[in-house]
């Protein structure tokens, strides 16, 4: 079983900063691509920021400057340092992963957390 564990959402003001973790635990091998997506109420889910297992990172425009992610792959986690908030970044934040669990037939597998909700305040 594999499981992605988020936290550090939160209410906050305009203008302040939140850090989101991912945790990634279970019968993990390896780990691919980890990211983060959002949801804002009444609109589609779309990607935040990835990071790939080699350190390469994209980001959406609208959060570039102003968010970062990064990993510790010893650790199995991936953060999203978010500063410079606006009310547009209200959102259910995910961790999303691409991960070869233990166990035969090997395969990789796309795994999702539950979810953490940011709430900016303007």
């Amino acid at each position: 079983q594999v499981r992605l564990v988020e936290s550090g959402g939160g209410l906050v003001q305009a203008g302040g900063s939140l850090r989101l973790s991912c945790a990634a635990s279970g019968s993990i091998l390896s780990i691919n691509a980890m990211g983060w997506y959002r949801q804002a109420p009444g609109k589609q889910r779309e990607v935040v920021a990835s990071i790939t297992s080699a350190g390469s990172i994209n980001y959406a425009d609208s959060v570039k400057g102003r968010f970062t992610i990064s990993r510790d792959n010893a650790k199995n986690t991936v953060y999203l340092q978010m500063n410079s908030l606006n009310a547009e970044d209200t959102a259910v934040y995910y961790c999303n992963a691409g991960i070869l669990k233990s166990g035969w037939p090997l395969n990789w597998g796309d795994y999702w957390g539950q979810g953490t909700q940011v709430t900016v305040s303007s």
